[in-house]
């Protein structure tokens, strides 16, 4: 059972930024699809950014691949999301997700292994 850790969140001022970090508990991580997802109060989760196991990627919003920027080092088994110009509308809880697929995966069913979430807060 691989094992996902997130870090990096907080809470900070719009215009600012952040980035987030998750490993992955694998030696084999550089053969899986890694996704960063985020669940706001009172929505649904949803897609932010996904990336293959050849580094292309995959943003959900215009507003997202501007502003983001999903990223992985399979030395550190580690996937980033890099963001900046965060917005109030950016507060959530992110949660990154993997599995082992030649493809990048968009939807929250393809995911078999969940980290636990790191919370972001942006304040107006």
């Amino acid at each position: 059972q691989a094992l996902l850790v997130e870090s990096g969140g907080g809470l900070v001022q719009a215009g600012g930024s952040l980035r987030l970090s998750c490993v992955l508990s694998e030696r084999t991580f550089g053969l899986f699809a890694m996704g960063w997802f985020r669940q706001a109060p009172g929505k649904e989760r949803e897609l932010v950014a996904a990336i293959g196991w050849n580094g292309g990627t995959r943003y959900s919003t215009d507003s997202m691949k501007s502003r983001f920027t999903i990223s992985r080092d399979n030395a550190k088994s580690t996937v980033y999301l890099e963001m900046s110009s965060l917005k109030p509308e950016d507060t959530a809880i992110y949660y990154c997700a993997g599995r082992r697929s030649c493809d990048i995966l968009n939807a929250e069913g393809e995911y078999d292994y969940w980290g636990q979430g790191t919370q972001v807060a942006v304040s107006s």
